[in-house]
């Protein structure tokens, strides 16, 4: 199939699990077959090692520079606009518009719409070629208040309010037009099928199994790692809430424990606020399979955010022992005490550490089951199918023409 797919950002590095899924869903479609273009507008410049990265999968990659953040254009749509702050930020991008337009001309079997946030600069040339797309949502956007103010200051809290009621209205007019919507998680396509009024797929977060699956942790190192993209709220607010509420009464019975955070985009501030020898402080480490064998247990207290969680899935992948609450396995059908170790409660996620990081082979069988677990539902081959049956099913068959297996 000719497909034509559409991102805010580029898929590379893989610094988030945004960029990660698209990037792994990307490659396993172009390695089935499909020929694909891939328009994007980046914040930053594709440099070579991005290139290297892309092109090999790809029949097309176009690139448009995101104008600045703080550009005239930007404040006056994010302020009068009928899109939300999130979608202008995103929108009203002529030379994108143009593109697409261009690119519209061409025949294309599937077209695909990544995000409600980036449709804005779409909208008109598809409503003009009546060509039918898919839109794929990672998170019920307009839900995730906490992850897209909590950096305003709090005299905007009347814009808050103002700018979630403008997302569920943008959020409707766009499902409005989606010929067909995917999700990542049963939990999603049910509270998008509710707000749509249409049937959602599902196509899972996952993970390269076979990259991680020579990983051995360290099952006497007492040594506990969170990772995160940090211009995602939610990952901040994991690790105040750990440095600040939950280290504390892990080193109170267990002094010797130590923790690792790395991670893209970390705030050198940190460094200062939390200054304690057993916190080792990395940024963005593009191969994880060394810190994972060093580490002993998968430490992830979210309390926010949405869709399922890559970091929590690539911990499972390497035999990580899992420590997380309901918000880290949410679109996961892992169970608790089987595959991972979870509660909603400060003290209770300390406990559950120190109970468990002396107990190697406790630790050693939570690892091994959430990695049986991660291989069986979460590969992305398994994502990359769910996605293909997607477009087999939209797409009318070629005459003289096998469809793809």
């Amino acid at each position: 199939m000719r497909i034509l797919w559409t991102l805010p950002y580029l898929p590379w590095p893989t610094t988030s699990g945004g960029k990660t899924r698209e990037y792994h869903l990307l490659r396993n479609l172009a390695a089935r077959g499909h020929r694909i273009t891939l328009l994007v507008q980046s914040k930053t410049e594709l440099d070579e090692k991005g290139r290297q990265a892309l092109e090999p999968w790809l029949e097309r990659l176009i690139v448009l520079p995101r104008r600045p953040l703080r550009s005239l254009r930007t404040l006056l749509a994010v302020a009068f606009a009928p899109a939300p702050m999130l979608a202008s930020v995103n929108g009203y991008a002529p030379e994108l518009e143009r593109t697409f337009a261009e690119l519209l001309k061409e025949h294309w079997d599937i077209i695909q719409i990544q995000h409600t946030y980036a449709f804005q600069p779409f909208e008109r040339a598809l409503a003009a070629s009546g060509k039918p797309f898919i839109l794929t949502e990672h998170n019920v956007e307009s839900a995730l208040g906490a992850a897209s103010y909590d950096k305003l200051p709090a005299l905007l809290a009347p814009f808050t309010l103002y700018d979630r009621w403008r997302y569920r209205r943008w959020e409707a007019r766009v499902f409005r037009q989606a010929g067909e919507l995917i999700s990542v998680t049963e939990s999603d396509a049910k509270a998008l099928s509710r707000l749509s009024g249409k049937p959602v797929s599902i196509v899972v977060n996952s993970v390269d199994c076979d990259y991680y699956a020579s990983v051995q942790p360290d099952r006497e190192g007492q040594q506990l790692l969170f990772i995160g993209n940090y211009e995602y709220a939610p990952n901040v607010d994991a690790v105040a809430w750990a440095l600040d509420e939950i280290m504390p009464k892990v080193w109170a019975a267990k002094p010797q424990v130590r923790l690792t955070i790395a991670g893209y985009a970390m705030p050198e501030s940190w460094r200062e606020r939390w200054p304690d020898p057993r916190i080792e402080w990395l940024g963005y480490v593009p191969d994880l399979r060394a810190l994972q064998r060093r580490s002993t247990m998968f430490f992830a207290p979210l309390r926010q955010g949405g869709g399922s969680k890559l970091k929590i899935l690539e911990a499972m992948a390497a035999g990580l022992p899992v420590v997380t609450t309901a918000q880290g396995v949410s679109g996961l059908a892992v169970e608790h005490e089987v595959h991972y170790l979870g509660s909603e409660d400060a003290a209770e996620l300390a406990r559950l550490i120190t109970d468990h990081i002396d107990a190697p082979l406790r630790l050693a069988g939570l690892g091994e089951a959430a990695r049986a677990y991660a291989r069986a539902r979460h590969d992305w081959a398994v994502s990359a199918a769910q996605l293909e049956a997607t477009y087999i099913r939209l797409t009318p068959p070629t005459p003289g023409v096998r469809p793809c297996a």
